[in-house]
């Protein structure tokens, strides 16, 4: 790429809009979850009925059973992306606004539909917003997409979780200022997304939407699988990342219980400078990105994940030891958030404008396999009772288990720089 485009990709307006937009993305999250789950524990809510409102977050699992209206249907207003994003910001903000005004202790029933409201609008607004960043970046700008959706996310997570902590049950300047205004300063704070919404423009669309709800599920899926080496693309996916998801699922238990170290130096470390390395890593990986390319950093970035797996097989071989605790916990984040934005790269550039909605919510949602399924594998393969893999075994085989993604990922070589090549969205 010429030094000029080069440049041009960090002066994007499109890639502070999608910035802001993963901020709008990521605010709901804990306010149905952690930060919802801290609220009825200080109410004294029995736990049994806090176990059962965790059932909220259902509509994050399945937001791809509706992907396809939202693809389909095109609002009266501001066109089928912006259109969309702005519907479900404003019921994010009536939703949350709604749970503020409720008592956990006297309107239970009501702020557990108004949670699953707000997940369901937030999981529709996660749609569009990924759909919207698919469309509107640029071929070279993908990556930078990527990581600033995720840099965005990031820190509306903080937002919306510790610091509404913060506020409402803590104290000094900040704290102490209750749950109801805790929410409530939330709920405005959705403004943030509706500004970038309307600040933002419109994707140029090169073909109409689907004619029908039938087309809009069936077609997305006969025109990904018309494509040669669909299959192997689909099984990429799944495989990428999975060795780190494998290493990631035990993590915080091998450094308390294998490694000997307390909950405080794994809180510290491993949570607080694990999130500021990966953050590193995102915009750190989505700026070489676009120097190297989609495949380049793919196959750059899916290495160092691998090889970052034998960081914790050498802190499990050394035992106790803060400086090489520092260092696998920083170097593992560093080179998981270069491969999330790669990763996120590589899903915007499978996806057909036209179907963009639903095609990257199937995608996202088979890439979230490894991450739910190896928990119990990884627990089965640790546990004395059954497999009982020594630890630096174990990370040795999240290593190994890294390897068939590389290996596939280089078989698929011509076929992802083609997509590298492929006209940028107008």
């Amino acid at each position: 790429m010429a030094p000029r485009n080069y440049s041009a990709v960090f002066r994007d307006r499109d890639l502070a809009v999608i910035l802001l937009l993963g901020f709008s993305s990521g605010l709901p999250l804990a306010l149905t979850a952690g930060t919802l789950q801290a609220w009825l524990t200080v109410e004294n809510v029995d736990l049994a009925t806090i176990g059962v409102l965790t059932l909220v977050g259902v509509p994050y699992t399945w937001k791809f059973l509706w992907a396809p209206l939202l693809d389909r249907y095109v609002p009266p207003f501001l066109g089928r992306r912006r259109g969309w994003m702005l519907l479900t910001q404003l019921a994010l903000a009536a939703g949350i606004a709604g749970m503020a005004l409720c008592s956990p202790r006297t309107d239970i029933a009501l702020l557990a539909g108004l949670a699953l409201l707000v997940a369901f609008a937030s999981a529709s607004q996660d749609i569009v917003v990924d759909a919207y960043r698919t469309d509107i970046a640029r071929r070279e700008a993908r990556g930078m997409a990527a990581a600033l959706n995720v840099l965005g996310y990031r820190v509306a997570m903080l937002v919306s979780g510790a610091l509404a902590l913060v506020l409402a049950a803590g104290s000094g300047a900040l704290g102490g200022v209750g749950w109801r205004t805790t929410y409530l300063l939330m709920a405005a704070l959705m403004a943030v997304g509706a500004v970038a919404t309307l600040w933002g423009r419109e994707p140029a669309v090169a073909s109409p939407p689907p004619r029908t709800l039938e087309e809009a599920v069936w077609a997305p899926l006969r025109e990904f699988f018309s494509r040669p080496g669909a299959w192997a693309l689909l099984a990429l996916i799944v495989l990428y990342k999975l060795g780190d998801a494998f290493a990631v699922s035990l993590s915080t238990a091998f450094l308390i219980r294998g490694a000997g170290f307390s909950p405080d130096d794994v809180g510290y470390v491993n949570k607080a400078m694990g999130l500021a390395a990966t953050i590193a890593g995102v915009l750190f990986g989505g700026g070489l990105m676009v120097r190297l390319g989609l495949y380049r950093a793919l196959m750059a970035f899916g290495v160092l994940q691998a090889v970052s797996n034998l960081a914790y097989m050498a802190l499990a071989l050394a035992g106790k030891s803060y400086p090489l605790l520092v260092l696998t916990v920083g170097f593992d984040n560093l080179a998981g958030g270069m491969g999330t934005a790669a990763f996120v790269a590589l899903l915007m550039a499978l996806c057909d404008h036209r179907f963009t909605a639903t095609q990257y919510a199937l995608l996202s949602a088979l890439a979230a396999f490894g991450r739910v399924y190896v928990g119990p594998a990884a627990g089965y393969a640790t546990d004395p009772h059954y497999l009982g893999l020594a630890w630096p075994a174990f990370f040795l085989g999240t290593f190994l288990v890294a390897l068939p993604g590389l290996a596939l990922l280089r078989a698929l070589r011509e076929r992802i720089v083609s997509l590298d090549r492929a006209p940028a969205t107008p």
